[in-house]
């Protein structure tokens, strides 16, 4: 069995069988092709059925000189996860890192925007141009609603249920959930959408895509980091911030106002209750306000 053969299989089986986006795929590909390259490099000719836990343990040993223990720990997660494809369909009887233990990391908690620093951003924004109007609208939405970059960027007029108070989410691995909207995030989309979009020349293609560029396309990942990089500089805000902290602040100030982890993961859409609970970490005063106030012997 050669590399190529075994990556272009396991691609597959990761978009068919366990139904993850082109990136997370990619990813996963990128990991692999570390591999493949380091033995291409040291001329080591071994194919994916033969290789083991010797040589793969050089190898992670040459990239522990080069990145950081997290990108370690990620590189060898995505290799595991690639040999047990390899051992689930057969083509070996074990997994070579089986033994190789990933490095030890802190969880990285998530910086957050305090509700004031929220404002002041969306406050920053320029409403006297086309573009500050569904700027403001971006923004209401990203913390209003928890969305992922992805998600926003994406998210289409025929996914707004204002009636019913919710928009559908199209997430990781075309995953979808509903998630409530509240009225203020639906008056600023609707004030974009009757005065400023309504005018827009729309491409053929994003007629029904929500939040578009003056050329009348979608936007791109980049131009949504771009806006909130200048809005930060605008107001003087130290933090490093990106479109995922507001997904974060609005995960946290649920939290601080008593709402369960299960909620807040279900309008996140974390296949994991693990996944939210890094906000437990963040907000440690919430445990105590629970423990007051639900157990017997307070």
């Amino acid at each position: 069995m050669k590399w190529e053969n075994a990556l272009k299989d396991y691609q597959l089986y990761l978009k068919i069988e366990r139904g993850l986006s082109i990136n997370s795929i990619d990813n996963y590909a990128l990991d692999i092709r570390k591999l493949i390259n380091y033995l291409e490099h040291n001329k080591i000719s071994v194919s994916p059925v033969e290789i083991t836990s010797d040589t793969i343990q050089q190898f992670v040993y040459e990239i522990a000189k080069h990145v950081n223990a997290r990108s370690q720990s990620r590189i060898i997660s995505g290799l595991r996860s690639f040999f047990n494809y390899l051992v689930f369909e057969d083509y070996r009887k074990d997994n070579p890192l089986e033994l190789i233990e990933s490095p030890k990391i802190g969880r990285k908690l998530p910086d957050t925007l305090s509700e004031i620093e929220i404002d002041q951003l969306i406050n920053a924004i320029d409403l006297s141009t086309p573009e500050g109007e569904r700027n403001r609208a971006m923004l209401e939405t990203l913390y209003g609603c928890g969305l992922r970059v992805s998600e926003l960027i994406t998210l289409k007029i025929s996914d707004l249920f204002f009636e019913e108070g919710f928009l559908k989410v199209t997430g990781k691995g075309d995953k979808q959930r509903f998630v409530p909207i509240v009225e203020v995030t639906q008056k600023y989309i609707t004030i974009y959408k009757t005065k400023i979009r309504n005018h827009l020349k729309i491409q053929s293609g994003f007629e029904d895509t929500l939040f578009l560029n003056r050329r009348g396309k979608q936007l791109t990942r980049a131009m949504v980091f771009t806006i909130i990089k200048q809005l930060a500089e605008k107001i003087g805000l130290k933090k490093s911030i990106s479109p995922h902290t507001f997904r974060h602040s609005f995960a946290t100030h649920l939290l601080q106002n008593d709402a369960d982890l299960r909620s807040i993961q279900l309008m996140l859409g974390h296949e994991s209750i693990t996944t939210t609970e890094v906000y437990v970490h963040l907000d440690k005063s919430h445990l105590t306000k629970v423990v007051e106030k639900y157990h017997p012997r307070k």
